[in-house]
């Protein structure tokens, strides 16, 4: 994996807030320090990418409910064989959610968010430093459950808010928000 490509990438977010701006700060430090950094086996934490799927109108994103974590979130997970964040992103959001036809919407990174994930029998407590793109769907597709997940839907921008209050995903429904100004 292309580690100068990655910081450069990175580097160029423009972050929205103050906790964002932090995360940047930590994740260009973090794909520094280790030539590894997308690898599961780096037990402290490890870069991961997911999916902010959207409608063409900007008015729903979708969401899937998290086996694991019990809360909804958006389409996600590790680096496996392709070794490239942003397609990374893009084969989980399609084994997710069931939706094939995903347009990227653009390759550059559309937000940055760190955060927990807790212990449970195979790994210890470690962090996601997750890289989150852009992706268009119709509202027509219709998504499938996957084995990691409890239901996949569309919600409206105001009902996501209500699921999941979270200041990452307030602040991706934030962005979404200044697509469709």
């Amino acid at each position: 994996m292309n580690q100068a490509l990655h910081l450069r990438q990175i580097a160029a977010v423009t972050p929205l807030d103050d906790t964002e701006a932090s995360h940047q700060q930590a994740m260009l430090s973090f794909v520094e320090r280790h030539h590894d950094f997308y690898k599961r086996t780096l037990t402290t934490g490890h870069v991961t990418g997911s999916a902010w799927i959207i409608n063409p109108a900007c008015s729903h994103a979708l969401m899937l409910h998290h086996k694991k974590l019990d809360r909804w979130l958006q389409p996600g997970g590790h680096i496996e064989e392709e070794l490239d964040i942003l397609n990374s992103a893009l084969r989980e959001a399609q084994e997710e959610t069931g939706i094939s036809d995903l347009k990227i919407v653009s390759d550059a990174i559309f937000d940055l968010d760190i955060h927990v994930i807790p212990a449970n029998k195979k790994e210890a407590e470690h962090q996601h430093y997750d890289i989150r793109y852009l992706f268009e769907a119709e509202l027509d597709a219709t998504p499938a459950v996957s084995d990691e997940s409890n239901d996949v839907r569309w919600f409206t921008l105001d009902e996501i808010s209500k699921i999941n209050s979270d200041a990452s995903i307030q602040r991706m429904i934030l962005k979404t928000i200044t697509l469709k100004i």
